[in-house]
């Protein structure tokens, strides 16, 4: 089941953005203003796609300008309107399948042997239709009109029965892969693929929703990059450079908590890298639901932090209290590394499957007040409190 953090991911900036246009466009109209800004609209996003593609190496952004480009080329710049009738017919049914292959593709970047590969892919397919139209135009164009579900549809579904139905499932794998891996990209991906079905259903606006898919996905790479600026991938806390920013929002009242695992490099050297993130997820989850208010941060390595806004340090003592000792009491089963993806029929002991480790975190607490004024002074402070609470035995509050 997808958590509220997954689904407001997946609605927002895409889906918002993908509702607004069809409720401006259906609902409102376009407003003479934006009437002269349509003939710009297209070239803008396609140029600024392609930079913001080169500049942040986001290929798959590049490969969708390039899709749609091509899709509209290979539509409106025919001379003959039955010409553009018959290639619409199978680019509806290869533009929502190319658009799923390029949301699974990976990042490797844009100068290499993959690039040409996927170039001569999608020129290839222009050249396969080209000929299919040279080989038996009516007899192509039948098969993509079978009707196979033995029922007609409606009027406003002016697709055919095949790119209705290739449209689907692309919607279902594009959803699948966001549950899988909910990120904003491939939310970006699932909503540019109704704007793509729009481009068909609607041919006199077809470059205005081609346009749009562009547009969806530029916003997801600018959501994707914010992301990766300010949060931490491996724990899903905010980052460093959150908590920076969130320190400038606080009145003349806060304390700042450094939480620091304590032997965590004793666990990366003994158990692996591996184990090492399960803990650090671990205590990040503990964190999220500290009492008191605060609010948790990846500071960096096996280092946290919290803040407390408007409190004192002795007040929130007894909050990072409870934290440590939830923390020391949880218990943490090490899985071997060797683990298999599906459970054997005999299961054989490793060398630390089964094992519970114990994981502590040492606190130090300081609050604002007329001696650190400064929120570096605050961090430095905090820490100090931290290097005793280490020196001092660990697993305790200082």
């Amino acid at each position: 089941m997808l958590s509220f953090r997954a689904i407001f991911r997946f609605l927002v900036p895409a889906g918002v953005l993908f509702a607004a246009t069809c409720y401006l466009v259906f609902k409102t109209g376009i407003p003479p203003a934006l009437r002269p800004f349509l003939t710009i609209y297209p070239w803008l996003v396609a140029v600024v796609g392609l930079l913001l593609g080169w500049r942040f190496n986001r290929s798959r952004l590049i490969y969708v300008v390039l899709l749609l480009a091509v899709g509209e080329w290979a539509v409106h710049l025919q001379p003959d309107a039955s010409i553009q009738a018959f290639v619409a017919l199978p680019a509806a049914l290869l533009l929502p399948l190319n658009l799923t292959f390029i949301a699974f593709w990976k990042e490797r970047g844009l100068l290499n042997w993959l690039t040409l590969v996927r170039l001569v892919l999608l020129g290839g397919q222009c050249a396969g239709v080209w000929w299919l139209f040279q080989w038996n135009e009516s007899l192509v164009t039948r098969w993509l009109q079978w009707p196979f579900i033995p029922w007609t549809l409606p009027d406003y579904i002016p697709l055919g029965q095949s790119a209705l139905a290739v449209s689907l499932l692309c919607g279902l794998l594009l959803f699948a892969r966001y549950v899988f891996v909910q990120k904003s990209m491939e939310a970006g991906f699932f909503w540019s693929l109704p704007a793509v079905v729009l481009a068909f259903s609607l041919p006199e606006q077809m470059t205005f929703w081609f346009s749009t898919a562009i547009l969806i996905m530029l916003f997801a790479v600018i959501e994707t990059s914010f992301s990766m600026a300010f949060n931490d991938e491996l724990t899903g806390l905010p980052a460093r450079r959150a908590m920076n920013e969130h320190l400038l929002k606080m009145g003349r009242k806060y304390v700042v908590a450094m939480v620091d695992v304590d032997h965590f490099k004793k666990v990366n050297d003994t158990y692996g890298h591996d184990v090492g993130d399960q803990v650090l997820r671990m205590i990040a989850a503990c964190l999220r639901t500290v009492p008191g208010g605060g609010k948790a941060f990846r500071f960096g390595g096996e280092e946290f932090a919290v803040i407390f806004s408007g409190e004192t340090a002795a007040d929130v003592k007894p909050y990072l209290e409870i934290l440590r000792e939830r923390i020391a009491q949880s218990g943490f089963a090490v899985r071997s590394r060797k683990r298999p993806r599906k459970k054997p029929e005999q299961v054989g002991r490793s060398r630390t499957a089964g094992r519970t480790l114990q994981v502590t975190v040492s606190i130090g607490v300081a609050e604002r007040d007329e001696e650190n004024s400064e929120t570096a002074q605050v961090i430095k402070a905090a820490d100090q409190a931290l290097y005793r609470a280490k020196k001092g035995g660990r697993n305790r509050v200082c």
